[in-house]
């Protein structure tokens, strides 16, 4: 058998709108919080991903971000060619040497793959997010465009007070302190 209905309070005419003025009163009274954006450009966290901008010179087109992108959105060419010796008697290297990138933004899904995977931090976000246009065509970017993004870059954030002296550092200092030593036994000694 089915249980009873709890009862029901009694209804006063016109309770339903005096409840939906008091929400618009109430909401006529506080600040607005909307942005008018074109006018007042809004304050991103420092995290945002906008757009990926390429800093070229550290790309040694090993073509890991066109074949991690899970879109196939990076489009790159490059060539060989033959580097001289640094030294006399030294062989000859080849090198590959960028022709083209290009990231197609229509495509690119923003997941940050290409830059996680970039051996070389060839890749960055920006947090330029204006790049809207109307043709499809124009939101494959090539790499003048994607240099120009990188001046929009912030800068990484500075290294906790507390934290720990990186590595690579730390071997550079001991090894720059011990250089400095050994070149200033010599002068004492003579003097």
């Amino acid at each position: 058998m089915a249980e009873p209905l709890p009862p029901t309070r009694p209804r006063f005419p016109g309770s339903g709108l005096a409840k939906g003025l008091a929400v618009t009163l109430r909401t006529m009274t506080k600040k607005t919080v909307t942005e008018q954006y074109p006018d007042a450009q809004p304050d991103l966290p420092p995290r945002t991903r906008g757009v990926i901008g390429l800093f070229e010179e550290n790309c040694t087109v090993c073509m890991l971000c066109a074949r991690e992108c899970p879109d196939w959105c990076i489009y790159i060419d490059s060539h060989k060619e033959t580097v001289p010796p640094a030294a006399p008697g030294g062989r000859e290297r080849s090198r590959n040497v960028l022709d083209r990138f290009a990231i197609d933004f229509s495509l690119c899904m923003y997941c940050g793959i290409c830059i996680e995977v970039c051996p070389f931090d060839a890749l960055f976000w920006s947090p330029e997010f204006e790049y809207a246009e109307t043709d499809i065509r124009d939101l494959t970017h090539e790499r003048e465009k994607l240099r120009e993004w990188m001046w929009t870059v912030p800068a990484p954030p500075a290294l906790d007070a507390g934290a720990e002296e990186p590595k690579e550092i730390a071997a550079a200092r001991k090894t720059a302190e011990k250089l400095a030593a050994t070149q200033a036994e010599p002068q004492e000694g003579t003097s």
